[in-house]
Order: structure tokens, then C-alpha cells, then sequence
């Protein structure tokens, strides 16, 4: 007797998460439906154009936001940045680069320096226990 493979599926909001897309911008039979591995897949090599237009002028979930101003999702919400952005939006407050930008840029790129000497010295320690 054999067992026949079931098809992974997952929710909308888990497959909007993983294309990078705010779930609630997505067509109303995305959002009502569930997504197959497969489907997934297809969506990420070949996007329609509803999915492409959405990565291109959002909105954009608050993970996409953060990283195109180059900050945490921590920093939007330090600054009240809470709600999608499109795309246009996000471009604005670049033009603008008010000083909590620039502060939470700076206070990213120290983290990122943080996690990879903390990572380094882990490296380090391991190395030297198998020498």
C-alpha cells in the first residue's frame, strides 16, 4: 500500500508573507482562497501582474518599509510608522531624510556590526575548543 504525497497548502497571509506582499492589497480570491507549495512557487517565478504592481508601488507590509529605508521594523514603530506604505510614500521620506532616518540607519548599521562581531568571537571561541 502506497500513500499518496498531500499537497503542503498554507493560509493567504503566510503566502503574502513570504512574497513580500501586504496581504490586504492582495485580489480578493488570493485572500479568500488557500495557496499550494506549487502555487507559491508559480507566484514567485512568474508573477502576475497584480503581484508585480504590488512590489512596485505597494502597499508595502511593514517589513518590506523597513528595509527599503534601510531601518528596523523596530525603528517605524519607534517613529510611529505603524500602517503599509506605497511605494511613492517611502521614496517621500527618503527625499525627506528627516533626522530619525538618519538616527535609526545609524542605530541599524551598529546592531549589523554588533551581531557580526558577537558572531566573529562565537567563531573564534569554537576554533579554539577543536584546536
Amino acid at each position: 500500500m502506497t500513500s499518496r504525497k498531500s499537497t503542503q497548502t498554507m493560509k493567504p497571509a503566510t503566502a503574502a508573507k513570504k512574497l513580500g506582499v501586504y496581504l490586504e492589497a492582495t485580489p480578493a480570491e488570493f485572500q479568500e482562497g488557500v495557496v499550494s507549495r506549487d502555487e507559491l512557487n508559480a507566484l514567485q517565478t512568474d508573477p502576475p501582474e497584480w503581484l508585480r504592481e504590488l512590489r512596485r508601488n505597494g502597499p508595502h507590509p511593514r517589513p518590506v518599509v523597513a528595509q527599503k529605508l534601510g531601518i528596523s521594523t523596530s525603528g517605524l514603530a519607534r517613529n510611529g510608522l505603524t500602517e503599509p506604505l506605497t511605494t511613492e510614500q517611502i521614496n517621500a521620506i527618503k527625499d525627506e531624510n528627516p533626522e530619525w532616518l538618519q538616527h535609526e540607519r545609524t542605530t541599524r548599521i551598529n546592531a549589523l556590526h554588533e551581531e557580526q562581531r558577537v558572531k566573529e568571537r562565537k567563531a573564534a571561541k569554537e576554533a579554539e575548543k577543536h584546536a
